[in-house]
Formats: C-alpha cells, structure tokens, sequence
C-alpha cells in the first residue's frame, strides 16, 4: 500500500482521503479503486488549486494543475 495517492499526494492514511485503492485517494479514483481519466482528476486538482489561489483564472489553475500530474507516478509517463 501507498502511504499517499500516486495520482494527487493526498494522504491514504487518512479517513478523508482514502477509498477503494491502494493505490489511489477517493478522488481520483472511482468506486472500484480504478484511477478516473486524467481529464477528470485533472479538474480535481483545479478546484483543489482554487481553495488556495481563489483569485487566479481557471487557465492559469490549468496549467498548474498540468505540471504538477507530470511530477506524480501516475501521469508521469501518459501524455
């Protein structure tokens, strides 16, 4: 087991976070534990981004968002 999400970082050792993966937090996982698209986690990580930077544009968040999925294992070989 993953001590945090491979998708996002969030930590799987806590309550909130943690779903049917090992692998991979509530969020960016569905029901099953299977890792949703990257198009859907990617929005995920935008309304995360907008709880701290409330005034940036969603086209700046975007493009935070893009490069920090490149640094996490779960997206950091898919394009």
């Amino acid at each position: 087991m993953s001590t945090y999400c491979l998708s996002c970082t969030a930590p799987l050792s806590n309550p909130e976070f943690k779903g049917a993966s090992d692998t991979y937090c509530k969020y960016c996982s569905d029901a099953k534990g299977k890792l949703k698209s990257r198009d859907e986690v990617k929005q995920g990580i935008v309304e995360w981004f907008k709880t701290w930077h409330p005034a940036a544009s969603d086209k700046t968040l975007s493009a935070r968002a893009e490069h920090f999925m490149k640094a996490m294992p779960a997206w950091a070989e898919k394009k």
